[in-house]
């Protein structure tokens, strides 16, 4: 009967995952803008979270290291293979690891979420090396899991050697890579969540005071609106910074490798991404589809720079009469066109059916290839799959 049952589940996977190749389309495309904001660094992105557009890039796929913000994939590879309140042993590999560090005790136990909370706001190696062994059974294991996301999100130019982000000739990604992977983050709420909190106090078992840790990244303190990410910096990346702040209902991030003048620099970043790339959503979902019986089953949000938006074309793409409806409804979708390049597709559903109820944005930025919309393709084939199995109880 399980065999079965699995067997069934692997066939509906196998559907999901057909569809969604039907529906999305990589478009690659990179993003240099020459009139972009003046910076020090030697590779720098900026991205929109919400539709993951690439607004502006420099030296983008360069291959470089990263420090701390390898911290970033720890975090929410721990948070998505993790429990939040399990308690954590500090292990002789993870006590007085090099480089910054937490302070904790061989032997120490501490919730994960807490060392999450270290790891983001004080750049713990330690952290890093006891977050890494709890949740990956080994620290290799838990690098191999950072790798399977690495490809999963299309993060192309980064391979990681270490959870902490310590100098390694392997271990690096680029300055788009590290974009992308914020944004994916950044839609986590314990990860976004974490990265806001400007100071954290937890438990400590050895002393008559509690550890309480302020968050290194400045920006949060001098930047209206700033809600995250990462500081880094060894002797050989120098130094590192992806910050994230929100306006408007907006949020942008910002990401600079061996930048000595990276709080400034960010500022003007994130300026630069509020004052000319305006988040403006041109569909909603349930919205009817004028001349058919058809709703979109989802809403397009994306960040359009000036008189972009006018250039949007939407085109009505239908299953033909013949396709199996494996989607509860599902007619097709609509392809949306920036310039004759597809910056996303929205699913179209018959009119009186069950809409999806978590964002079914199949949304692709013109500079990226990894989150589709707000969901994962694997988040979202997961929710479908819930729905099936809620239709069929």
């Amino acid at each position: 009967m399980m065999k079965m049952k699995w067997t069934n589940c692997k066939s509906l996977l196998s559907m999901l995952i057909a569809i969604s190749c039907l529906l999305v389309t990589a478009v690659p495309v990179h993003s240099d803008h020459e009139n972009g904001p003046t910076n020090h660094a030697q590779a720098a992105a900026l991205i929109d979270v919400t539709s993951g557009r690439v607004l502006y890039s420099k030296n983008g796929d360069e291959r470089l290291r990263i420090a701390s913000l390898t911290k970033i994939m720890t975090a929410i590879v721990a948070i998505e293979h993790g429990k939040l309140d399990d308690r954590v042993k500090i292990s002789k590999n993870a006590f007085a690891k090099e480089g910054s560090s937490l302070f904790l005790k061989l032997g120490e136990e501490m919730t994960l979420e807490n060392l999450l909370y270290g790891l983001m706001l004080r750049s713990g190696n330690d952290a890093a090396t006891a977050i890494a062994e709890h949740v990956g059974g080994t620290e290799e294991g838990f690098v191999l899991l950072m790798n399977e996301k690495a490809a999963g999100l299309g993060l192309t130019n980064s391979h990681f050697m270490n959870p902490h982000g310590l100098d390694h000739d392997e271990h690096y990604s680029s300055a788009n890579d590290v974009a992308k992977l914020t944004a994916y983050a950044l839609k986590n709420p314990v990860f976004s969540e974490i990265v806001k909190t400007p100071t954290k106090k937890a438990p400590n078992p050895n002393e008559a005071w509690d550890y309480k840790w302020d968050n290194k990244n400045k920006m949060l303190r001098f930047y209206e609106g700033a809600d995250g990410v990462k500081t880094g910096y060894t002797k050989k990346a120098f130094r590192c910074l992806v910050s994230s702040a929100t306006r408007n209902g907006q949020q942008i991030a910002a990401v600079t490798l061996n930048d000595g003048n990276d709080w400034n620099d960010h500022s003007k970043m994130l300026d630069y991404g509020f004052a000319h790339f305006p988040l403006k959503k041109v569909m909603e979902k349930g919205q009817k589809i004028q001349g058919y019986p058809l709703v979109t089953g989802g809403s397009f949000t994306y960040a359009f720079a000036h008189d972009e938006e006018a250039r949007l074309v939407k085109r009505l793409v239908l299953h033909k009469a013949s396709t199996p409806d494996l989607s509860f409804g599902l007619r097709g979708h609509i392809e949306l066109l920036l310039d004759n390049v597809s910056i996303g597709k929205v699913p179209v559903y018959a009119e009186g059916s069950k809409l999806p109820e978590a964002p079914e944005i199949l949304q692709k930025s013109r500079s990226t290839s990894g989150p589709i919309g707000s969901l994962s393709l694997w988040q979202s084939a997961g929710e479908v799959l819930r729905h099936l199995f809620r239709a069929k109880s």
